[in-house]
Formats: structure tokens, sequence, C-alpha cells
């Protein structure tokens, strides 16, 4: 499978409540580049540590996807539902690479300040 098919089913599979963590490697590295920035190794890590954000996901949309051999990055925008108060949207730039058939890298770019506290 290609970079952008495997970068496109998860995305797909993100917005509409499928198996999108099935796209994931089990040696997964992810990077948050916001401020304060945050590294995690490992798909469980990673899954545990996110949990909270993607538990607020209502929907998100891919609006751009760049593709260059096993390397991809794409621009997203996620509709976030906070327990408590209004939806936001926040605009993410997003970095990932794929091996064996799985992204094994996701580096994340985004403004943290509309998120809550």
């Amino acid at each position: 499978m290609s970079t952008r098919t495997i970068v496109e089913d998860y995305f797909t599979a993100l917005r509409t409540g499928g198996a999108w963590s099935e796209h994931l490697a089990p040696t997964l590295t992810f990077t948050s580049h916001a401020s304060p920035g945050r590294a995690v190794a490992g798909r469980d890590e990673y899954l545990a540590a996110t949990a909270g954000f993607f538990s607020m996901v209502r929907d998100v949309e891919l609006r751009d996807l760049v593709v260059d051999g096993d390397r991809a990055c794409a621009l997203t925008t996620y509709t976030l539902q906070p327990p408590a108060g209004e939806a936001f949207r926040s605009d993410v730039a997003e970095v990932l690479a794929v091996r064996d058939g799985a992204i094994d890298a996701l580096e994340i770019y985004f403004d943290s300040a509309p998120y809550p506290g």
C-alpha cells in the first residue's frame, strides 16, 4: 500500500469512528511541537497519552496532503468538544512517516491557545 493510501485511510478511519489506531506501528514515535513540547515512544504509550484529546474529537477534515516517498505532510482541521465548554476547531500540521505499511512517526504543529487548560 502507498504512503498516500495509508495516511488517507488513517484519517478516514479517524473521521468515521473506524479502527484508526490499527494504522499506527507498535514502534510509533510521536512528537508535539506545540508549547510545551512533548515526545512519546510506542503506540500504546501514544494512545494512553492522547486519550483525552481523542475523546474530544467530533470531526477531522484532511484539507491537504503532500506525499514524498515514505513521508507525508497533512494539513488537518479537528472539531473538538471538551467535556465542559463550547466546541472549537483546531488547525494542525501533521508530518507522518510510513514504514512497513503503518505510520511509524508522527509530528504535530498547532496553536495550543484554544485548548482547555
